[in-house]
C-alpha cells in the first residue's frame, strides 16, 4: 500500500553534512549512497553559498535565518533562487541574530528587547593560545549548570545585565552596554584559537569591556567551584567560561514551512514565531509518513506538534502550504571532532532511513517535490527535484562537486 504524506513537497536541512574536498576521501571511505547520489545528479541547485574562512555562524543558521527572514545583510553568496532576505539592522553580515528565537523556543518571552544566548563553555589552554571545546563534550549536567547559574546570576544582574535561564544549559542576556556585539557559534569557534572569534563591536571590530566584564566576574566564581571539583575529580573538564553568540531582536518573520520538525532552538523558536506547526524531528522517512493521518495536536515521536504564534507572527504564505521542513542533525559532534569514522556511519544511515525512503516516495509521486540543502562548516548547497527531474538523464552532477575547497 502506498504511503500517503502529509506534505507537498520535503525539504530536508543538514548541517556538517559536507566534508572538505580534503576530509572527503577520508569521511566516505567505503560508503554508497545511490539516492543522495541520483537526487544530487539530477536536481538543480537552488543556491550554492560558498562562504568564507572567517565567518561568525554557520551556514544552517545562516540559512534558516534567511528561509524566515530573520537574518541580517547577507554576504558571500551566490544564489538563483535564495530565499528572500529583511534588514535585522543592527546585526553583523554575516550574522544569524537568532537568540531571540531560541528564547522564544526555550519557553520564554524576548518581548523588544534585544537579547544575546549565552552558554556555560570550557575553554583549554593550548601551547600559546585558548581553544574552546564543543559544549556537547562537556557532559554537563542540567543540576550542574543550574548551580552554576545560581552563581552567575547575581553577579552579572549586579552589572545591569538582564539574565534569563528558561533552561539550564542556555541562558540569555539583555543590556543596551552589550550595543551591535557580534559573537561567534561556538560550533563554529569549536577546536580553534579563540582570539579571532570573541565578540566584537559589529560596525568598529571593537572589544567590548562590558562583555569582558561580565565573563571575567563569571569565571573568576567558578574557578574552585565545588561543581568543578568535583567534575575535575571525575576526569571531566572544568566549566570556565561563558560563551556569547546570535545577539538580535525579535521580529515578523514570514511562515517559509507550514509543519517543522527539528531539534534546534532557533529552528523551533522561528517556526513557533511564524505560526508554523511544530514538533520533533522524525528518526525515519517512516516516522513522518507515519504521522500523516495524524491531527496538529497529536504527538509525533513523543513530542506535541503546535501552532500557536506570538503577537506580530506573519500570516500564512501560500507558497508554505504543504511544504515541511525536517532538520536532521547526525553529523556536529563527529564533524567537529573531525571522527570520520563516526560520520561515515552516520551518513551510511541517512541515506537509509532518509535519502532512499523520500526518493522512492518523489519517485512514486506521493511527493511533488524533495529538497535538500547540505550544509558544510562554511558553504551550503540547496537541491530541489520534482519526479520529472529524476527522468533528466543527461544530468550528471557529482556529489564530489559540491565539496568545498
Amino acid at each position: 500500500m502506498p504511503t500517503i504524506m502529509p506534505v507537498d513537497r520535503l525539504h530536508l536541512l543538514v548541517p556538517f553534512a559536507l566534508p572538505s574536498a580534503a576530509a572527503a576521501s577520508t569521511a566516505l571511505a567505503g560508503l554508497e549512497y545511490p539516492a543522495l547520489s541520483k537526487l544530487v545528479a539530477r536536481a538543480r541547485v537552488d543556491e550554492q553559498v560558498i562562504g568564507e574562512d572567517f565567518q561568525r555562524t554557520l551556514p544552517h543558521e545562516r540559512w534558516v535565518a534567511r528561509a524566515f527572514g530573520a537574518s541580517g545583510p547577507r554576504v558571500a553568496a551566490s544564489a538563483t533562487s535564495a530565499p528572500p532576505t529583511t534588514d535585522a539592522g543592527a546585526a553583523a553580515d554575516d550574522e544569524a541574530p537568532l537568540a531571540p528565537w531560541m528564547l522564544l523556543a526555550d519557553g520564554g518571552a524576548p518581548g523588544d528587547a534585544t537579547w544575546a544566548c549565552v552558554q556555560p563553555v570550557h575553554v583549554r589552554i593550548a601551547h600559546d593560545h585558548l581553544v574552546l571545546i564543543d559544549p556537547a563534550s562537556l557532559e554537563l549536567a542540567d543540576a550542574d549548570a543550574a548551580a552554576l547559574y545560581a552563581v552567575a546570576r547575581p553577579l552579572i544582574e549586579e552589572l545591569g545585565v538582564r539574565i534569563e535561564a528558561p533552561t539550564p544549559q542556555r541562558w540569555y542576556l539583555s543590556s543596551e552596554q552589550f550595543g551591535t556585539l557580534a559573537g561567534a557559534s561556538p560550533l563554529r569557534a569549536s577546536g580553534r584559537n579563540i582570539e579571532i572569534w570573541l565578540p566584537h563591536e559589529a560596525h568598529s571590530g571593537q572589544r567590548s569591556r562590558a562583555w569582558m566584564k561580565v565573563q571575567n566576574e563569571v569565571q573568576m566564581a567558578w574557578f574552585e567551584h565545588p561543581v568543578n571539583e568535583a567534575r575535575e575529580a571525575r576526569g571531566l573538564p572544568a566549566v570556565n567560561s561563558i560563551w556569547f553568540h546570535a545577539q538580535g531582536a525579535l521580529h515578523p518573520v514570514k511562515r517559509a514551512f507550514a509543519r517543522v520538525r527539528s531539534d534546534a532552538a532557533a529552528t523551533r523558536g522561528l517556526a513557533l514565531a511564524a505560526g508554523a506547526t511544530l514538533g520533533a524531528a522524525p528518526d525515519t522517512f517512516r516516522a513522518l509518513a507515519a504521522a500523516a493521518g495524524t491531527s496538529p495536536g497529536s504527538p509525533r515521536n513523543g513530542a506535541p506538534d503546535t501552532n500557536s504564534a506570538p503577537n506580530g507572527a506573519a500570516s500564512a504564505d501560500a507558497h508554505a502550504n504543504g511544504a515541511t521542513l525536517v532538520e536532521l542533525d547526525p553529523f556536529s559532534a563527529a564533524y567537529i571532532q573531525q571522527d570520520w569514522g563516526r560520520w561515515n556511519a552516520a551518513f551510511a544511515q541517512l541515506e537509509r532511513d532518509w535519502f532512499a525512503p523520500a526518493l522512492a516516495a518523489l519517485q512514486a509521486g506521493e511527493l511533488t517535490e524533495l529538497g535538500v540543502t547540505l550544509c558544510g562548516d562554511t558553504g551550503s548547497v540547496t537541491l530541489a527535484a520534482t519526479r520529472g527531474d529524476l527522468r533528466k538523464f543527461w544530468r550528471r552532477r557529482e556529489f564530489a562537486s559540491l565539496f568545498i575547497e
